[in-house]
């Protein structure tokens, strides 16, 4: 176990700010992300601080107010010769001591956060931060060089393969997108269109609350993230609301973020929820269409164009779907057949999706164990 301050260096590369030269900044992502290089440059004449530090490949540096939380990292070579301001602190690696790489990774562990924050009195608070002197009298487990590079290159082959995992399972997923999309333009193109009112009224159920019944109330996720249950509390809890009853294949619109895409399909583990009256409740005739087809129409930029149109107001708060409007919106609607196809395709799609973000949650937590065996048993 060894002092950091044994084997790091402060270096503090100060530069003083003139008015007219434009500074490339860096920043360090909490919860050991690594440097933020895609802040756009600033000119001096918009910076407060009369002094900033340059920055170079190698080094390694953490957020002073955010150390609490992960803000450690090294400067990749994408940040050499960026600036930060003085709450960065930067060291330099005692050459032949210590591998760059080997700290950084070492500091991708929760445990090494709490426990450098743990020995600075306060540390963990918004306003307070780690100071360097502090960081250097930590200890960390520093076998011979050779194993440093032995972990650093284990490390490294795992967190490649793995970003090429997440860079497919993007690609896969634009993909998968991209073919719903061309697929529901076919099947509607020259399909006859009809009045929400006509094909998914508003309804409501209204529900008599017990005072000792539980109910579970739901909520909807923006950016079309879906259904999710907020709270499971007794009747008593509902003093002055009005509660309604959601059943499976209801389109449920939040009149206050249907803006934001808070839209959502009632599924099967939603039976039995309560809705408040801000839950907007259109109940499909599914002998005209299909739910889930209908749903996915709101997410097309034709059927969320019509949902901004029906939401009046020239900021957030205040840009209330109407009811009214959306009783007139009009939406496509081929045959049932067609419709219960794109369902299918819809239901295969999912699948998929399911699959590999099984796959990618097993992967997430690869690195983590890895982090664990390879520095779990030091002490900290």
């Amino acid at each position: 176990m060894v002092a950091l301050g044994e084997v790091l260096s402060l270096c503090l590369d100060a530069h003083a700010v003139e008015p007219e030269v434009t500074y490339p900044t860096l920043g360090v992502y909490g919860f050991g992300r690594g440097i933020i290089t895609n802040k756009p440059p600033v000119q001096g004449n918009e910076i407060a601080a009369s002094v900033l530090y340059r920055v170079r490949a190698d080094q390694f540096i953490y957020s002073k107010l955010k150390a609490f939380e992960g803000a450690f990292a090294l400067v990749t070579p994408d940040g050499d010769g960026r600036f930060v301001s003085n709450e960065f602190p930067t060291f330099d690696c005692r050459a032949g001591k210590l591998l760059p790489a080997y700290l950084a990774w070492f500091f991708r562990r929760p445990s090494a956060w709490e426990s450098v924050s743990a020995e600075s009195s306060g540390i963990g608070a918004r306003r307070e931060r780690l100071h360097p002197d502090s960081l250097l009298t930590y200890k960390v487990p520093l076998p011979p060089l050779p194993e440093q590079r032995r972990i650093v290159a284990r490390l490294d082959a795992v967190a490649t393969r793995l970003t090429a995992r997440t860079e497919a399972a993007r690609r896969l997923e634009a993909d998968l997108a991209a073919l719903l999309r061309a697929t529901f333009t076919r099947i509607t193109a020259g399909s006859p269109r009809a009045r929400m009112a006509d094909i998914a009224p508003l309804v409501r159920r209204p529900v008599t609350i017990e005072p000792e019944a539980s109910y579970t109330e739901i909520g909807i996720r923006s950016f079309f993230r879906g259904i999710f249950h907020r709270r499971t509390v007794p009747g008593s809890e509902f003093t002055w609301q009005d509660l309604f009853r959601i059943e499976a294949g209801d389109v449920v619109f939040s009149n206050l973020m249907a803006w934001e895409k808070g839209i959502g399909l009632a599924g099967a583990a939603d039976i039995g929820c309560v809705g408040n009256h801000r839950m907007l409740t259109c109940a499909p005739d599914r002998s005209r269409v299909v739910p889930a087809f209908l749903f996915f129409f709101f997410t097309t930029p034709e059927g969320f164009a019509q949902i901004e149109a029906a939401s009046p107001g020239s900021i957030a708060r205040n840009k209330t779907l109407s009811p009214d409007g959306l009783k007139t919106i009009e939406v496509p609607v081929p045959s049932l057949d067609a419709q219960r196809w794109f369902d299918r395709l819809q239901a295969k799609v999912s699948a998929a999706r399911a699959q590999h973000a099984a796959v990618a949650t097993e992967a997430d937590s690869l690195l983590p164990a890895m982090l664990h065996q390879v520095f779990g048993s030091a002490p900290c």
